[in-house]
């Protein structure tokens, strides 16, 4: 029997607006088994930006780790980006959230000028380095657009995003619901996802069409 392609999904806590998008996430990790693959899941261990609270909106008054809000979604089964290595994996995903943008990147604060978690650009740049599929959902892209030179992605629509992503040197392609964009070169597969006005039906397409276009690319 042939062995089973082996995806590294790294998060960025738990949570919309301060960490990884639940479904975004949780659509990743079945659409990888739906396509019999298998996973392990990774995050930072590092301090959250900041915590929101999901109901109000409001920041709060305290302070939480990316790697153990991360293991709230991993059901505990998550392990320090830090011990990623390459040669242990086939392809790397990440699910959107607006901790992408403030817990792996400083993009939701600086925009075209952020910065990126350094074990979050190691672990891309090694992938890419070895030939190996990466897979970015929902605002991810823009920490791609970010680490690699000119590559060719999406965000879907929204053109403040785009016009930042352009500014870094990306290629924007402009998609739908479930529609994914292909960078040969990088063997990067990028979808909107929540960058739309989407639903968990939208969610679930999208996710399985970037793994379905990941298979395609090993």
């Amino acid at each position: 029997m042939e062995k089973k392609k082996k995806f590294a999904v790294v998060l960025a806590g738990c949570g919309v607006f301060d960490g990884s998008e639940i479904h975004e996430a949780t659509m990743t990790l079945y659409a990888i088994m739906k396509n019999e693959g298998e996973y392990e899941i990774f995050a930072p261990d590092i301090a959250q930006n900041h915590v929101i609270n999901h109901i109000s909106g409001e920041e709060m008054n305290e302070s939480r780790n990316v790697l153990i809000e991360s293991a709230r979604i991993a059901r505990g089964k998550v392990r320090k980006l830090d011990d990623f290595k390459t040669a242990d994996f086939d392809a790397i995903v990440f699910p959107g959230g607006f901790g992408v943008a403030k817990n792996l990147s400083t993009f939701a604060f600086d925009g075209a000028d952020c910065k990126v978690n350094k074990e979050v650009k190691r672990v891309v740049e090694e992938m890419v380095k070895s030939g190996k599929p990466i897979g970015a959902l929902c605002i991810s892209p823009a920490v791609m657009a970010k680490i690699l030179e000119k590559p060719v992605l999406t965000i879907g629509q929204d053109e403040g995003t785009v016009k930042a992503l352009e500014s870094m040197g990306a290629t924007h392609k402009t998609t739908g619901h479930g529609e994914i964009v292909v960078d040969e070169k990088y063997k990067l597969v990028t979808t909107p996802c929540y960058m739309l006005d989407a639903n968990i039906l939208h969610i679930a397409e999208g996710a399985d069409a970037v793994i379905k276009a990941i298979f395609r690319l090993f």
